[in-house]
């Protein structure tokens, strides 16, 4: 865990899909939402626009790892 309740994940920086609503975003975060204490993954679209929440759970199917969106520790 990091600054802010940030949470570490794997998939941050890639694009994914919320299978709660279909849509596919990419991961910026794993943090809580303002004074909530569980976290909730935030995305924002590809192509920019307004980010949403979704529980962590609801991700799925990321993106393949390329050199933009390599893990850090996996480098």
């Amino acid at each position: 865990m990091s600054a802010l309740l940030h949470r570490e994940h794997p998939w941050i920086g890639r694009e994914v899909e919320d299978t709660a609503t279909g849509r596919r975003g990419i991961l910026r975060a794993i943090a809580p939402d303002y004074n909530q204490t569980h976290p909730v993954a935030w995305l924002q679209p590809a192509t920019g626009g307004t980010e949403w929440t979704t529980a962590p759970d609801a991700l799925a199917n990321p993106a393949p790892v390329t050199a933009d969106n390599h893990p850090k520790d996996a480098r």
